[in-house]
């Protein structure tokens, strides 16, 4: 062989073998799991000082409620409360994008006082509950979060006709997807304000350019502005309605008093703790608004419950959801979830036998500022199926 290829193939072939020994052996790395603990964000526990302001007790405590537990999975630490009399009705309450459990406290309460067994929860990503970091925040996590929610408890919340679900803004949405595949564990589905019928003419141009998976901007940009957008200002959208703005004349959501006995913390000061306090709440807010869970792009998972409801509706009826029906709340002056489009959206996809429609003076707000008359309404409905 000639020297000078001898040569030049030896000179070629040392920089190829680097780099098919990286490839390998990034290819071999690739096949270990990561570990467990790098597969969520986790939540903070203790006190949070944001913006140079410390709150000697977290406006929103980890004892907020009677029956608090953390539970682990493998998807992190679910943050969960259960209180009422053992033998009463169970209600699974499911809170909304933005603001952890603690915005429905007062509806736990009132259901409690009436003798039903509650249980609320932080959904991942909010509040003290961890973020998973490797997942999609979309129905098929939230739903599976519910079934880990229930396992949970050391009452029993499965089998026939179980438990009573009640789903405000997102958790609306939520309780539909529950619903649609898990039916027969269903008392009642109670939707107040809900997500998944928002009708995307109400997204800005620019939210629409935020919310997308584009890489027009790059995704640490994206986060960075959602956290500013999410932080409580004078004229800025809320987090639980997001890309709108309160008239005028209207408390704005984030001024409203999280709880009757606590006038003094309001639902922004909930939002500007957990932006200190989870560090997943950000990206899990994106990942949520990206799913179908919020606005509607499409509807299969409305009509999977559509037909299971109907299929309630007959003689020889399926178990769970007595009467193939929902009761649908809406806020009077809701600026996102409008509250005719979501009648009529509701009623086209499900089916106008399928929804008993209540309309409630206020805004989105009115799971948190209406709550007894929610929870009247709800029970109202429960009694008469």
């Amino acid at each position: 062989m000639d020297f000078r290829l001898a040569l030049f193939i030896t000179v070629l072939s040392a920089p190829l073998s680097v780099f098919l020994y990286r490839q390998i052996r990034a290819s071999l790395g690739d096949i270990q799991h990561t570990p467990e603990e790098r597969t969520f964000t986790p939540a903070r526990s203790g006190p949070a000082a944001q913006g140079g302001q410390t709150f000697p007790k977290p406006v929103y405590p980890i004892d907020a409620f009677p029956g608090s537990r953390q539970f682990k999975t493998v998807y992190g630490t679910i943050h969960v409360f259960e209180w009422g009399p053992e033998d009463g009705e169970k209600v699974l309450l499911v809170h909304g994008l933005g603001t952890p459990c603690i915005a429905l406290g007062d509806m736990a309460k009132e259901l409690v006082r009436k003798g039903y067994r509650v249980m609320i929860y932080d959904l991942f990503g909010r509040g003290y509950s961890d973020a998973p970091n490797d997942l999609v925040f979309d129905a098929r996590l939230y739903t599976t979060q519910v079934l880990l929610v229930l396992s949970s408890s050391p009452l029993s919340w499965t089998g026939t006709s179980a438990f009573h679900m009640i789903g405000f803004s997102l958790g609306g949405s939520i309780a539909v997807a529950f619903a649609a595949y898990h039916a027969t564990m269903l008392r009642s589905v109670t939707l107040v304000c809900p997500g998944g019928l928002i009708r995307t003419s109400h997204m800005k141009s620019l939210d629409k350019i935020l919310y997308s998976s584009a890489r027009v901007i790059p995704e640490w940009l994206r986060l960075k502005l959602f956290r500013e957008s999410l932080e409580p200002r004078n004229g800025a959208a809320c987090a639980d309605v997001p890309g709108e703005m309160e008239d005028e004349d209207d408390v704005a959501f984030d001024d409203v008093p999280i709880a009757q006995d606590r006038p003094q913390v309001t639902v922004g000061d909930v939002i500007r703790w957990q932006l200190a306090a989870n560090a997943g709440f950000v990206r899990s807010y994106l990942s949520t608004l990206r799913s179908a869970l919020v606005y509607r792009r499409h509807d299969r998972t409305w009509r999977v419950l559509a037909d299971e409801l109907a299929r309630r509706r007959v003689t020889d009826a399926l178990p769970g959801l007595p009467g193939g029906k929902v009761c649908l709340i809406v806020a009077e002056k809701d600026v996102i979830v409008v509250g005719d489009e979501c009648a009529s959206d509701a009623a086209e996809i499900l089916g106008a036998d399928a929804v008993e429609t209540h309309i409630v003076s206020g805004g989105h707000e009115i799971a948190i500022s209406r709550s007894r008359d929610v929870i009247s309404i709800a029970v109202g409905f429960w009694n008469r199926q």
